[in-house]
């Protein structure tokens, strides 16, 4: 990988689309391989700065507008007091709401501009993204009003008052002189951003308001500054524990190497090869991957936050810090796709600040809470949703449910019958970003471009749910060939502006709402669609959608079979169990056709579609 040219895959790009489309995934998961994206290296660097930036404005703006703390000469001073991670937090959700952190710049493919955001949330008549439309009065409607645009900008004024106001004196914290934010604000920007939560989730999810809307409820709420720091601490276990849970299965050993292969440092090619079980013929993961993945990885989301909650003894609690802290370090040096850097960053910080800083021992402990009582609205807030989304993935999110990098996500994989039809989401469209292809193509030509979009659909075929998705497109599609065949992350995030690997962001609602606008003939547009696998079973459920015609089949199909396979699937399609097809609709035929409904609903005996090696 050069510092300024970006990696090329050995195929010739004039040639390139003449090729099988799965022998160029084969190419492409292999380069992955060694090179990552294989973007240039200044692509990097753009992060640095921009950490720079979050880090170095967060600490200006805590100590040149909180006196109390001594100002920037006077650091060490801040040590132990709460309105330092308060406005710190702040400064992050900031960071985040204005899209500014995750979802931005090349990485997470926006090109030009950067970011996505407050570009499009701040614009009337681009697509909002409301929950439950048809249960929650006001909330009716797709496109983005003067009161969205409105509420908006009330959010980001809240938070900019909460970054620059004074800390009040406060009974819940006698004797500091610095105080806390008042508790009114941090009330305001909970209330504001659970309506507007309800008006777009969209938003809600880019403020990260799973990982700090109940911490600022609490500080608003609770009257002693210990149960205040006892309920961050809890919401930060949680956070952990969630997602060490969440790493339980096959889904996450699979999102290591893909992830390692993608890091700027890691330049030993034997070292990348080491993660997968054969390369190039076998690229599952192998035992290395297995022990970085769940020895590196979910034994310590395990066990070191349970010893930062319990732990009384000094010497155990910092050495867990400390290994908390390389833990999000090394998170943070991967570059992922999503790029949560701030957010890493900021875990960096509150490990300390939290378990070092208000210390077990020195009167924090889990059994120095005001009452016991305190704790149920506190593990109800953070343990909800946890577990209702690992049970009902369906219902909650993947980010409310805790599941961070865990590689269980709903997932999708769109499909445009040509340049003309991918072209109808710039045309018919109120958004700010062109088609990333469209942004490639300004900076490195056509041939070029289409490679690298691809290639993103390479990265998700080394992913679980990836074979399942490409095996889909190989049942709906007359020929994937006759296909632009896009990562459905990459098309959301220039629908909505924002994305963090959801395709909840992208559900059949979205999609019909892109239908009303760009009107794609049936077989124009097809979407491959899945939901995360519930923890309490085997199968993942699947969508196909047709945008013209909406849902024309449900189904499921085994983990197991899917992490079995190749990226490029040589045996071709996984096993499938159809459950249910639209009256008249044929795979690959694009239309519904007049013939009887027993024909084609299925009911009590579920087909299942074998793959083509159980067929030889």
């Amino acid at each position: 990988m050069g510092f300024k040219t970006a990696d090329m895959p050995p195929v010739d790009p004039a040639e390139y689309d003449s090729m099988p489309f799965m022998e160029r995934m084969r190419i492409l998961a292999t380069h992955w391989v060694d090179y990552g994206f294989g973007g240039p290296k200044t692509n990097h660097m753009l992060y640095m700065y921009k950490l720079a930036f979050y880090i170095v404005g967060g600490t200006l703006i805590v100590g040149l507008t909180t006196p109390g703390l001594g100002g920037l000469t006077h650091v060490a001073s801040w040590w132990g007091e709460p309105i330092v991670y308060q406005k710190l937090m702040v400064w992050t959700v900031l960071f985040e709401i204005v899209g500014l952190a995750s979802s931005s710049g090349p990485l997470a493919f926006k090109f030009k501009p950067f970011i996505g955001g407050f570009l499009y949330w701040s614009r009337r008549n681009t697509l909002r993204l409301p929950p439950w439309p048809g249960k929650v009065p006001f909330t009716r409607g797709d496109h983005r009003t003067t009161f969205d645009v409105t509420l908006y900008a009330t959010i980001l004024a809240v938070l900019g008052f909460l970054l620059v106001t004074p800390g009040v004196q406060s009974s819940a914290l006698p004797g500091s002189d610095a105080g806390l934010l008042p508790q009114w604000a941090l009330l305001t920007y909970v209330g504001l951003i659970i309506v507007m939560g309800l008006r777009d989730k969209v938003i809600f999810l880019a403020a990260r308001s799973e990982q700090y809307v109940a911490v600022i409820f609490f500080f608003g709420v609770l009257s002693h500054h210990v149960d205040m720091i006892l309920a961050a601490k809890v919401a930060m276990v949680t956070i952990w524990l969630g997602a060490g849970v969440s790493k339980f299965g096959h889904h996450f050993t699979n999102v290591v190497p893909p992830m390692m292969s993608n890091t700027p440092w890691l330049t030993s090619l034997r070292f990348k090869r080491s993660l997968y079980r054969r390369y190039p013929e076998d690229l599952r993961p192998s035992r290395v991957a297995w022990g970085f993945a769940h020895i590196g990885g979910t034994v310590v989301e395990l066990l070191l936050p349970l010893v930062l909650l319990f732990s009384t003894h000094p010497t155990i609690t910092w050495l867990a810090i400390a290994g908390m802290i390389v833990f999000h370090i090394f998170i943070t040096s991967t570059f992922p796709l999503a790029v949560p850097l701030e957010w890493n960053v900021f875990f960096i910080f509150a490990t300390a600040w939290l378990f070092g800083g208000f210390p077990a021992w020195d009167g924090y402990g889990v059994g120095d809470v005001s009452s016991g009582w305190v704790y149920l609205p506190i593990l109800a807030a953070f343990l909800t949703f946890p577990i209702l989304g690992n049970l009902r993935p369906d219902l909650v999110s993947f980010l409310p449910s805790m599941r961070q990098y865990a590689g269980n996500w709903a997932s999708a994989t769109w499909a445009f019958r040509g340049d003309e039809a991918e072209d109808k989401l710039n045309k018919h469209l109120v958004k700010y970003n062109l088609n990333q292809v469209d942004q490639l193509s300004a900076a490195f030509g056509k041939e070029v471009a289409e490679i690298f979009m691809q290639k993103a659909m390479a990265w998700r075929t080394m992913h679980s749910q990836g074979r399942g998705l490409m095996s889909l497109m190989m049942h709906h599609l007359d020929k994937l060939e006759n296909y632009r065949i896009r990562e459905g992350e990459f098309v959301c995030t220039t629908l909505v502006g924002w994305q963090f690997g959801d395709a909840h962001l992208h559900n059949p609602a979205t999609i019909a709402a892109v239908q009303r606008r760009c009107q794609f003939e049936p077989g124009e547009c097809v979407v491959a669609w899945v939901e995360s696998q519930p923890i309490h079973k085997k199968t993942q459920e699947y969508k196909v959608i047709d945008a013209a015609l909406g849902i024309v089949e449900r189904g499921t199909w085994r983990v197991e079979d899917a992490v079995a396979e190749q990226p490029w699937l040589p045996n071709g399609p996984i096993a499938l169990n159809v459950t249910w097809r639209r009256p008249g609709y044929r795979p690959g035929a694009h239309t519904v056709h007049p013939v009887a409904q027993a024909e084609e609903v299925v009911a009590e005996a579920p087909a299942v579609v074998p793959s083509k090696g159980e067929l030889a």
